[in-house]
């Protein structure tokens, strides 16, 4: 985490670090997380300050603490540009997946919360995800004539998900997946590929990556 001063001498460096400590005087959490922090760590302004590599990680992890509390303040815009910004950091990665978790029973849309699910499940962060998705599924309804509702490539997804961690978790799983999603079609596939062992659910892509790669890059 983010020492409470910049030990940092290039000029350049410490007026980043100094924007990041500073940013709730200057900016929105929305635009603190998503633009200026990402600003900070980038490639180009590593390059353009000469960065030597504790310079770096010092940057880097005041840009982790400006995320994370961007996160606190505003989950719904804010969580998934947190997690993307702590990745290499595993305990402010742990954090922000803590953050994401206890926002979901406020304001965070099961959309928001699949879509951070699964870029947390894509760092290996599984048993995250399946809270993540667990607490999603109660955001959901599908009612029986919605079996084009984008949201089913997101519960065929959780079930696989599910699939990979154990009986135990596809259990919890199942039922709010039938109390959330009342459409045969899918109910139909679910049940047949937990008969037959299939952990890839035939017929629909388990998770579109598109979904989450705009957040990401």
């Amino acid at each position: 985490m983010a020492t409470a001063e910049l030990r940092l001498s290039p000029t350049g460096v410490w007026a980043s670090g100094s924007i990041l400590q500073s940013w709730h005087t200057l900016f929105t959490p929305t635009e603190a997380a998503s633009i200026v922090a990402a600003t900070a760590v980038s490639h180009t302004t590593i390059l353009r300050l000469s960065l030597d590599y504790p310079q770096r990680e010092e940057l880097a992890s005041c840009a982790c603490t400006l995320a994370l509390q961007c996160a606190t303040k505003h989950p719904q815009s804010c969580a998934l540009s947190a997690l993307t910004l702590c990745e290499k950091d595993h305990i402010a990665f742990e954090a922000a997946c803590q953050i994401a978790t206890e926002a979901a029973a406020g304001g965070m849309t099961h959309s928001q919360l699949f879509t951070i699910a699964c870029y947390v499940e894509l760092q290996g962060y599984t048993l995250h995800a399946f809270k993540l998705v667990s607490l999603a599924m109660s955001h959901l309804h599908l009612a029986h004539n919605q079996d084009t509702h984008p949201a089913i490539s997101d519960v065929l997804w959780v079930c696989a998900l599910s699939h990979s961690l154990g009986k135990n978790e596809l259990a919890v799983l199942i039922p709010l997946v039938v109390k959330s999603a009342h459409i045969a079609m899918v109910l139909s596939d679910i049940l047949c590929a937990r008969l037959h062992g299939d952990c890839t659910w035939p017929g629909r892509h388990p998770r579109p990556p598109k979904l989450w790669k705009a957040h990401v890059h």
